[in-house]
């Protein structure tokens, strides 16, 4: 999801070029010329963080910052002033605020700055906590967090909805929050709705009845047999409006009707939904129902991608040499250190299931007991482009080129076959073949070159 900054300056110059710049880095963005509009704003929603003005006219930014501090006291506040001292920047510190800048501005140094101030709030806040059942790796702020929401999406019945890109382990993250809950002697079902057409999802998820034969032909679903336990709904987004409306009718009343029946049947069921199309873009499409949305998005967390925990990946890399070790009887092996560099400094649009790929094919295929930077970088290769638009800055093309070639390298090691590649990728076939047009993929030529 993406994060909602304030900016509070009087010159508008600044804010159109701080909107400017902050967009083209994926931030949400709203500005305002005087405090009052500021505070009326702010007692309606809280951003992730405010870039505040020293003095915006004749107000006090110190004063405005004492305001905001009342509504939001975690909330991070970023002082902006064109004639700085180490007086002003300490008297701003004590009040609260969490940085300072000094203009003119310097792009990287307010990308940096906010980038580094939501962090750090962030870490603040999170107080002890410990999972019963933890199988989320990694120890990175950001996932840190995850692990946090799930500690406490796991003290309630809520519904969850998990956010994220492919392979950030949306499925994991379900399953910890049920392991974790009061629910967890009970069933846990999964259930993809991308997975099958139409008519058939609706039998899968509600049931089926046929009371014209004898005897009658019943068959339970989803639904029913995660009864007074967890159902996950995974791609949720590609569920047809008309489905979308029955799924929103059994949440709300908590009972369903198997597809042929009469009788109604009340269930107890923890939804936790998932998704890695942008939802709040789908529901302006009309491919998705708001008010669905809102039952859903009782406990939102967002998976963050491997390219922003790259910390982690060490771990992550010792933990699947180790499982495709013992998985494919090996002799054992280690990763150097500048092996783990090299994996490190990828972009890794697969996320964790492409890293836990790329660990099996050099666990099996490289000779010797030490996997190296150079063999790293041959099973990589083929993203020197992406590579170089990354290097650019042009983040947007280069997660496409990465991707491009993820699928093209696992459809060549699966020899263009397009079932092998979609459970390799772990994605449904129907998702892979939208990718495959989308990213102007084709198999035949593939196959043939």
């Amino acid at each position: 999801m993406q994060k909602l900054i304030y900016i509070l300056d009087d010159e508008k110059e600044i804010r159109k070029t701080l909107r400017v710049i902050l967009e083209d880095e994926d931030y949400l963005v709203e500005d305002f010329s005087n405090g009052k509009t500021l505070m009326k704003a702010l007692s309606k929603e809280r951003p992730s963080l405010l870039l505040l003005d020293v003095w915006v006219g004749k107000e006090d930014g110190l004063l405005i910052l004492d305001e905001c501090k009342k509504l939001y006291p975690s909330l991070p506040v970023v002082m902006i002033s064109g004639h700085g001292t180490i007086e002003l920047a300490v008297n701003a510190t004590k009040k609260g605020a969490i940085d300072f800048l000094e203009k003119p501005l310097s792009i990287e140094k307010v990308i940096q700055t906010i980038e580094t101030s939501i962090e750090k709030t962030k870490d603040s806040e999170l107080p002890d906590f410990q999972l019963e059942v933890d199988q989320i790796l990694g120890e990175s702020p950001s996932i840190t967090r995850v692990k946090f929401s799930v500690f406490q999406a796991a003290e309630t019945n809520a519904r969850v909805f998990l956010f994220g890109e492919n392979g950030t382990g949306k499925e994991l993250t379900a399953r910890s929050i049920h392991q974790n809950s009061k629910r967890k002697n009970e069933p846990y079902i999964e259930f993809n709705c991308a997975s099958l057409p139409e008519e058939i999802i609706e039998q899968e998820l509600f049931g089926f009845e046929n009371l014209l034969v004898e005897p009658n032909e019943i068959k339970i679903g989803k639904w029913e047999l995660a009864q007074l336990g967890t159902l996950f709904l995974d791609e949720v987004c590609d569920l047809s409006l008309s489905l979308q409306s029955k799924v929103l009718k059994v949440i709300l009343d908590q009972k369903l009707e198997r597809v042929g029946g009469k009788d109604t049947i009340p269930v107890d069921v923890r939804i936790i939904a998932a998704s890695n199309a942008n939802v709040e873009e789908a529901i302006r499409e009309g491919k998705f129902r708001e008010d669905l949305y809102y039952a859903l998005n009782v406990i939102p967390i967002e998976l963050p991608p491997l390219r922003e925990r790259n910390q982690d990946i060490p771990l992550l890399a010792e933990f699947y040499l180790k499982k495709s070790i013992s998985k494919n009887n090996l002799s054992a092996k280690t990763i150097d250190r500048e092996g783990l560099d090299a994996l490190s400094s990828h972009f890794w649009p697969g996320n964790v299931r492409e890293l836990a790929n790329i660990i099996e094919r050099l666990s099996i295929l490289v000779p010797g007991d030490t996997i190296r930077a150079k063999d790293v970088k041959e099973a990589l290769h083929g993203f020197k482009k992406a590579n170089e638009m990354v290097a650019r800055g042009d983040l947007k093309h280069a997660k496409e080129e990465f991707e491009r070639q993820y699928i093209i390298k696992t459809l060549q090691i699966c020899e263009g076959n397009v079932t092998r590649t979609s459970k390799a990728l772990g994605i449904e076939r129907t998702h892979l073949y939208r990718k495959l047009r989308s990213l102007n993929i084709s198999v035949e030529q593939l196959i043939e070159g």
